[in-house]
């Protein structure tokens, strides 16, 4: 069986492919710019006795993804899809270049859209499938000088909630994971441990590997009647 992570070449995205690989998946861990640290993550995978290839193309490129795409379902479908892909480019709204908003929306919402749909239809012929996006605490309850990033995240929300009552009864089911803050370079400049104690009732930053650890359940048999839902890994944030 095959998994097909977006932006698996990241802090997360990497913890995921692991985890994936770890249940005997075959994992396709994507990248664009950092094919990289892609090829290091696969090899990782490999030396662990598990399977992984790279995939390299432009989520926002509809074109380019498509024909990408094609080449994998050669294969076969990909029966678990892991929409991961997002970047972040903060400012307060009225400060916001129109750029910053296009780019944010582009990778992040048109991105799912990109790489989901050519995947539909194998998958749902195969009837299983696991879909799960990667959103973000911001794209749940908001966040200053993030519009741009709350407004992708939440449309994966609403769009996988769509999807998710598209598939059903194909034995597809659609959710999306909503991280808190992580420990990552990134959180560690922006959160200090005393922000972390005030912010998180768990008083911890949460770690890569409890995200994959939820798409790993999400992506399993036993999350077979969970779909259409965003679950919160943030500590009790909210």
């Amino acid at each position: 069986m095959k998994a097909l992570v977006t932006g698996g070449s990241g802090l997360i995205g990497s913890a995921i492919c692991e985890a994936l690989a770890s249940e005997g998946l075959h994992v396709l861990v994507h990248a664009n710019q950092n094919l990289d640290r892609a090829r290091q993550v696969v090899e990782k995978i490999r030396s662990a006795g598990q399977s992984a290839e790279t995939a390299c193309f432009d989520v926002s490129d509809r074109k380019a993804t498509s024909h990408h795409l094609e080449n994998i379902l050669e294969s076969g479908p990909v029966q678990v899809l892991v929409n991961n892909a997002g970047i972040y480019d903060d400012a307060t709204m009225a400060g916001m270049l129109p750029e910053q908003w296009d780019s944010v929306i582009q990778i992040t919402l048109n991105g799912f859209f990109n790489v989901t749909h050519p995947l539909l239809l194998p998958m749902i012929r195969s009837r299983w499938g696991r879909i799960i996006s990667i959103s973000s605490i911001t794209g749940v309850a908001g966040n200053r000088g993030q519009t741009n990033y709350a407004a992708a995240k939440s449309g994966l929300h609403g769009a996988s909630k769509s999807l998710s009552k598209e598939v059903a009864s194909r034995g597809i089911t659609v959710n999306v994971v909503a991280p808190g803050i992580i420990q990552s370079s990134s959180t560690d400049e922006h959160f200090s441990d005393t922000d972390v104690k005030n912010i998180i009732p768990m008083k911890r930053r949460g770690t890569p590997q409890e995200i994959a650890d939820a798409v790993v359940f999400l992506g399993s048999k036993k999350a077979s009647y969970i779909s259409g839902q965003i679950l919160n890994v943030n500590g009790g944030m909210c």
